[in-house]
């Protein structure tokens, strides 16, 4: 008989990159819903607090903490207030990401820098702080936000392309160093998503977003794009105990996109 504890993360400690909004606030309520301890990480100060209050309101427990997950010392601030406030870390979601919609032309070396640092560059460093955080409690899971286009090309978005698909072998390269200290990592990839980032894609394109969204589900077999929360049962699936043989590979959610 399936227990139904086994999606229940009660008073385990879940850090949430790029939580002010889009699929980082649907996973931090939903990991609430569930009894999770939710720390909520974002550079947006005034939408973070904003998110951590409405948790709050929800009756989860939540606290935000601004974070430039680029930033090695905003990263060991984290590790710091942990230990003062958690002792220990359970599940790490490293969800943060930006998206410049350009070809390797006309990228400029900013923006390349950027999209590569936060999505890439910023899975490792909150990744090198709070590891042995998460050791030391004995082990717990990590989820990488990878991409669709991480697994295959897309146009006009070179940097993200290239970044996503090294945190989907960045992934793998963690779940085998540090499966033995009892931590799996595995990659959420998910398709098309109604967040303020794929908003902000169809105005660099310069197209309506209306009709941006409604072309992004054309081929999809399920016909449409995802939701914030599609994405987070994926990552509640990866952080319970439903998966705890699995690490080290990547969950496509995208509604048949890549098939």
């Amino acid at each position: 008989m399936l227990k139904q504890d086994y999606f229940q993360l009660k008073d385990q400690v879940c850090v949430v990159t790029g939580g002010a909004s889009g699929i980082g606030f649907a996973t931090a309520a939903l990991l609430g819903e569930v009894g999770a301890k939710v720390l909520l990480l974002d550079i947006n100060e005034e939408n973070g607090y904003k998110a951590a209050v409405d948790l709050k309101k929800d009756g989860y427990m939540a606290e935000f903490l601004r974070c430039d997950v680029t930033n090695a010392n905003d990263c060991i601030a984290v590790k710091q207030f942990i230990e003062e406030h958690f002792d220990t870390v359970n599940v790490l979601f490293n969800n943060a990401g930006v998206i410049k919609r350009k070809t390797v032309v006309d990228l400029e070396e900013t923006e390349w820098d950027l999209v590569v640092d936060v999505s890439l560059k910023g899975v490792y460093l909150l990744s090198k702080y709070l590891i042995p955080l998460m050791a030391s409690g004995g082990g717990g899971s990590i989820i990488n936000t990878g991409s669709g286009w991480g697994i295959k090309g897309g146009d006009q978005a070179a940097a993200y392309c290239a970044a996503k698909a090294g945190v989907v072998n960045l992934t793998k390269a963690m779940a085998i160093d540090h499966g033995p200290e009892n931590i799996r990592v595995n990659c959420i990839c998910p398709g098309d998503t109604d967040t303020p980032l794929l908003r902000d894609e169809a105005k660099q394109l310069n197209r309506k977003v209306d009709v941006f969204l409604a072309s992004s589900a054309v081929g999809r077999p399920l016909s449409r794009i995802g939701t914030p929360r599609d994405i987070a049962k994926g990552v509640l699936f990866l952080a319970s105990d439903l998966s705890s043989w699995i690490t080290g590979t990547e969950l496509i959610v995208d509604g048949g996109g890549l098939a």
